[in-house]
């Protein structure tokens, strides 16, 4: 049996090795690995919040036609409503030392699972392929500012992108223990790299009051703010409803409840207004300085400046992208991947997995345009999270008010099989929550930008994607609660 420690942790001491369920990277965390501060969890949102896709979201935002401060607000109102499913999804993975797919075998079974561990991993592959491409293109202008021939080989994007993708696949190998370390002292330097950004916007775009005026009165031409808000706001929780599921991953080694709830209040929020506030002002500066919104930081850079700028420029986003993409794109699919063969998948191999993968989603086509980024991949993905959501806070925080069998989570005829390993409740709750918005989606994602000209009512559900499927795979899971406690 499970022994207390504390009122925040439980630990495991029965041996569970033998079980196919169970490996060394899935097994809950003892306490004497549980060391993560205040300060680890919020270097950690400040290095994942502090990248170009935080920058670009802001950016494109304006780039539809939110003025500077609209923008401002969508993102600010978007990031408080997502931390909280994930300070309370991250509460297990404290308690309890186990990781999201792990936590999932409580809802789903000890096999349905795999189901959304399965979703989230190749959500975040995608986010995987994103991140590394940028952090390709950034290479690309480094070496095109160092040696000037280098645009001129053939497939020289390509090559850069190789390379950067190989430095990520070695520090997969290299383990979790290297991105905590990654990100607590590449934190300071990422913020300073994007203050010198908005030094360079205000300097050049004459005062920062007046760029943000300028960039307001030649914004007036554009969408009216509610139409672009609904879909805005769900792209904004969209963002980091992944890393609302899979928190529980970085969590579990969380010193207490109290280290993981004020490291994610202190780091999320604030990190990603401060350096969408970044993108927004400097994106303002580009409307005055050039008379357009460039809203792609790596196209400005190799535009403003000298070859040692675009050289110190292009090194601060690659580190952005490496932390980022180590974090909150490697962690959770490794982990999920992992979860679907425990005996032959491990932490590294599962990091491959995602690797490869990334790249066979073509990421240069989901990042291509601004426009589909936000209304076709953010909000689109933001339903299957919004659904896994509202099950996994449902059964966990109402169903069992916080108590879990933790060694039953490792047992294949244990009270989470649900007799053959799946609780088809909660697939059922998972299928009907999304229902309502996939025709939009599939509108969506047929029509170029991912705008409807004239959006149906099933267009517009659609824009609160995240709202939609979350408040109803609450509600279902609640109604089919006598059936989802397990066998007993």
């Amino acid at each position: 049996m499970p022994s207390l420690a504390g009122q925040d942790f439980v630990e495991l001491t029965e041996d569970l090795s033998g079980s196919p369920l169970w490996n060394p990277d899935l097994a809950p965390t003892p306490l004497a690995r549980r060391t993560w501060s205040t300060y680890h969890i919020a270097a950690l949102w400040i290095g994942m919040s502090v990248v170009i896709t935080t920058y670009t979201l802001a950016s494109g935002l304006m780039q539809q036609g939110m003025t500077w401060w609209q923008a401002m607000a969508t993102i600010l109102l978007g990031n408080l409503i997502v931390l909280v499913p994930m300070v309370l999804n991250a509460h297990a993975g404290t308690k309890y030392g186990v990781s999201f797919p792990v936590l999932c075998r409580a809802s789903f079974g000890v096999k349905g699972a795999n189901v959304p561990a399965l979703l989230r991993a190749f959500v975040a592959c995608g986010w995987f392929g994103i991140q590394t491409w940028i952090g390709g293109l950034a290479l690309h202008t480094l070496f095109t500012a160092a040696w000037p021939d280098w645009a001129n080989i053939p497939g020289a994007i390509a090559i850069a992108f190789a390379i950067f993708w190989a430095v990520e696949v070695w520090i997969i190998v290299n383990g979790l223990e290297g991105i905590k370390k990654l990100e607590g002292w590449s934190a300071p330097l990422l913020l300073a790299g994007g203050a010198l950004l908005l030094w360079w916007g205000v300097a050049r775009g004459g005062g920062l009051g007046h760029i943000l005026s300028e960039s307001t009165r030649l914004q007036t031409a554009h969408r009216p703010f509610w139409q672009l808000f609904p879909a805005g706001l769900t792209a904004n929780v969209g963002y980091w409803a992944t890393l609302s599921l899979n928190i529980p991953d970085f969590t579990r080694y969380a010193r207490s409840q109290r280290s993981q709830v004020m490291g994610q209040a202190l780091g999320l929020p604030a990190t990603m207004t401060a350096f969408a506030y970044i993108g927004v002002a400097v994106t303002s500066a580009t409307i005055v300085v050039f008379g357009e919104a460039i809203w792609d930081p790596v196209a400005l850079i190799a535009r403003i400046g000298s070859a040692p700028v675009i050289i110190f420029g292009a090194l601060v986003i690659m580190l952005a992208q490496l932390t980022t993409n180590m974090a909150a794109n490697v962690v959770s699919p490794a982990n999920d991947f992992s979860s679907l063969a425990p005996r032959r998948i491990s932490y590294v191999l599962g990091g491959l997995i995602t690797a490869v993968i990334g790249i066979l989603m073509m990421p240069w086509k989901l990042y291509a345009d601004a426009s589909a980024y936000i209304f076709t991949w953010l909000v689109g993905y933001s339903s299957l999270m919004g659904a896994i959501g509202g099950i996994l806070i449902a059964d966990y925080w109402i169903v069992r008010r916080r108590n879990l069998a933790l060694a039953e989570l490792f047992k294949m005829n244990g009270i989470y099989s649900y007799g053959a390993g799946v609780n088809w409740r909660a697939i059922a709750v998972l299928v009907i929550a999304v229902l309502p918005v996939a025709p939009g989606f599939l509108n969506a994602a047929t029509t170029p930008g991912g705008q409807v000209a004239n959006p149906t009512l099933l267009d517009s559900l659609y824009t609160y994607a995240w709202f939609v499927t979350f408040a109803l795979s609450f509600v279902l899971y609640l109604a089919f609660a006598r059936g989802t406690r397990g066998r007993r």
